[in-house]
């Protein structure tokens, strides 16, 4: 029974995976984006 649903666990484990990873990759690349057009008081962090 296990075997018979592998593929829809493995196909939803990937899927999260996959989008969690795009998600991430988008939130770095926009945050660079956005961090380029900052001045220095709107970063206190640094």
């Amino acid at each position: 029974m296990i075997v018979k649903h592998a593929s829809f666990i493995i196909g939803s484990w990937v899927l999260t995976a996959g989008s969690v990873l795009t998600y991430a990759v988008w939130i770095l690349r926009r945050g660079r984006a956005l961090a380029q057009h900052a001045t220095r008081e709107e970063m206190p962090w640094t």
